[in-house]
């Protein structure tokens, strides 16, 4: 296929705005029934937590045949804290669709999203989805749109970007907000008429620069990236570069895209987006070329990370009872190889051997890696995230977000008088329809540690927040943590029902009868801001007198579910969260009593 006929596009938009929706509707609609019928909703979101969650968490490709074209698409993650997946892949396009809902209008990912595609002077392609709901406003949210390109800086041919009106969910498109109703091959169309094919010369030395890395049982280390130049084979000897870096292999696999499948080809040119395979030393930025004759591009550039937190080998009493690999050697291990392929992360050794400082993008990026790591048989300790904060011209400097949160009338009071004590600054609020207030802040990362469990409570669970990096201020004040205390066990064996029916008026309680504890586990939240120690394995004392009159029905509250996430933003400095595959635990750092009062002395 000769270049001219080769596009490639990303798709990127906010959380939620309909990019992975709108790409399976275009397989639909494109692929033939048969190839469609193998494939589940959302099927771009492959990995168990992005179905889980309905989110993307990795950039994946499809490839789509359309009269005579090939179209490569990227489907991006829409959340900020997966920026380092995003600027690696706008590598390997041209252009970009840009998913906006027609009733909230461009969002803070929007925003992030749209400014790195526009500081690499990528075409853009407007499609305002979710024309079907209830309260959308076309005009109103194109009128936005506009005004955000103008933020942005966009030149002037960035700023005479196409529209296409439509509902992914109910699979058509538009070309005017009121004209008549389109299949997906619309936008297609469109992709073919106005974007411009991939630059590259045939004739020049090969040169592909990694975008992702992907690993594979059978065939090792799998890299992807876009042919700038050149052509590649199969069994072609290849040389890969990397600053001083050099690497030497023979291309053992070479995969192009058909729908969502990778299949096996003999040879690619240049335009197109291809992974293959050959030796395990890849890494995200490296330039491959023909033996010698390697000229290097420019190396990815990622924002650095903003939030840091310590990995540790789990040290509690339970330790090693559900996990399989339990070593500082096997957590080193895996965060060594998961920043081969998440180039936004950082990993740093500490003066003990037993704890790895790990530094992501925000607590959803960190916590995602925890999450996979647990579920692979992996046991470790978290402490609690701390922001990074930067010496700027002699000045220290902390990270700032930029807030969108939509609450009900009835809880803005509320949350306006948290953020404001959290040193939030509000930069716009406006009344929608339902009676929903939203409002804009920009805040410090260290308010929104600990605040969205609280946001929750405040609003009842009605309330949405969304948050993407801002830029980095002058550092503010001390800020409050959590206003509760813990309950804490003071000692190890099961709970008992009877105890924990006479402590329930203390405070809430993460476990429940017969549930497992250890001294120095927080086994709940004290509404006082005062860590409350008490035993919850007390039985009650039979004696062989007793009236049946006087026993009472023992009936305990349901136990709050402590999830990662909710555990994380839970805990104070002299706490940790202790993760294991079967079970998220918060404890003391200190766990004996005695000792913990000692360290206060």
């Amino acid at each position: 296929m000769t270049i001219d006929k080769i596009r490639n596009i990303a798709i990127i938009a906010h959380v939620d705005h309909g990019k992975t929706t709108l790409i399976d509707k275009i397989l639909q609609q494109v692929t033939s029934k048969r190839d469609f019928e193998k494939l589940d909703e959302r099927a771009m979101d492959s990995n168990d937590i992005e179905k889980e969650r309905g989110i993307t968490i990795l950039a994946k490709n499809t490839a789509i045949d359309y009269k005579d074209y090939k179209i490569n698409i990227v489907d991006t993650p829409g959340h900020a804290d997966f920026g380092g997946e995003v600027e690696r892949v706008l590598n390997m396009v041209d252009a970009v669709l840009l998913v906006v809902d027609a009733f909230e209008g461009p969002m803070p990912q929007t925003k992030f999203v749209l400014k790195k595609a526009m500081s690499m002077g990528l075409q853009p392609l407007l499609v305002i989805n979710k024309i079907d709901r209830k309260g959308s406003d076309a005009e109103r949210v194109l009128d936005q749109v506009y005004d955000l390109f103008i933020d942005l800086d966009a030149t002037d041919e960035q700023l005479e970007f196409p529209v296409i009106y439509g509902s992914a969910k109910e699979g058509y498109v538009r070309l005017e907000p009121e004209s008549e109703n389109l299949e997906m091959s619309a936008l297609l169309d469109m992709v073919i008429d106005i974007i411009r094919p991939p630059e590259g010369d045939l004739n020049k030395d090969l040169q592909v620069q990694i975008s992702t890395l992907d690993y594979d049982n059978y065939i090792g280390v799998v890299a992807t990236g876009r042919i700038k130049n050149g052509s590649i084979k199969v069994n072609q000897v290849l040389e890969g570069l990397y600053g001083d870096e050099k690497v030497n292999f023979k291309v053992t696999k070479l995969l192009g895209y058909n729908g969502l499948e990778r299949v096996d080809i003999k040879e690619a040119f240049a335009g197109d987006i291809i992974s293959f395979s050959g030796t395990n030393d890849f890494k995200v930025g490296m330039t491959i070329g023909v033996k010698g004759l390697v000229e290097p591009l420019p190396l990815i550039k990622v924002d650095e990370p903003t939030i840091s937190m310590f990995f540790m080998v789990n040290d509690s009493p339970f330790a090693g009872q559900e996990g399989k690999y339990l070593t500082s050697r096997h957590i080193k291990d895996r965060l060594d190889k998961e920043i081969l392929s998440n180039v936004a992360l950082h990993v740093e050794p500490t003066a003990t051997t037993e704890a790895f400082r790990v530094s992501g993008r925000g607590e959803l990026h960190l916590s995602v890696l925890v999450e996979n790591m647990r579920r692979e048989g992996y046991e470790l300790q978290l402490s609690r995230p701390q922001v990074i904060v930067k010496t700027i011209d002699g000045q220290k400097m902390e990270p700032y977000e930029s807030v969108t949160i939509e609450v009900p009338e009835p809880s803005s009071g509320a949350v306006i008088e948290k953020l404001n004590r959290r040193f939030g600054k509000m930069q716009e609020m406006e009344m929608q329809s339902g009676n929903i207030v939203r409002m804009v802040y920009i805040i410090p990362s260290r308010g929104l540690l600990g605040y969205r469990a609280q946001f929750m409570t405040d609003t009842k669970g009605e309330g949405v927040l969304y948050s993407a990096f801002d830029s980095y201020g002058p550092v503010v004040g001390d800020i409050k943590g959590r206003s509760q205390g813990a309950i804490v066990s003071q000692s190890g064996g099961k709970c008992i029902a009877y105890s924990i029916f006479n402590l329930q008026d203390r405070g809430q309680f993460f476990v429940t009868h017969n549930d497992p504890v250890y001294e120095g586990m927080v086994i709940g939240m004290n509404p006082k801001k005062l860590d409350l120690v008490v035993n919850p394995t007390k039985g009650k004392k039979l004696t062989n007198v007793r009236s049946s009159g006087t026993d009472e029905a023992v009936k305990l509250t349901t136990p709050l579910e402590m999830g990662l996430e909710k555990a994380i933003d839970f805990i104070e400095d002299d706490e940790l969260v202790e993760v294991t595959p079967m079970s998220i635990r918060v404890r003391k750092r200190i766990l004996s009593e005695l000792d913990r009062r000692r360290s206060k002395r």
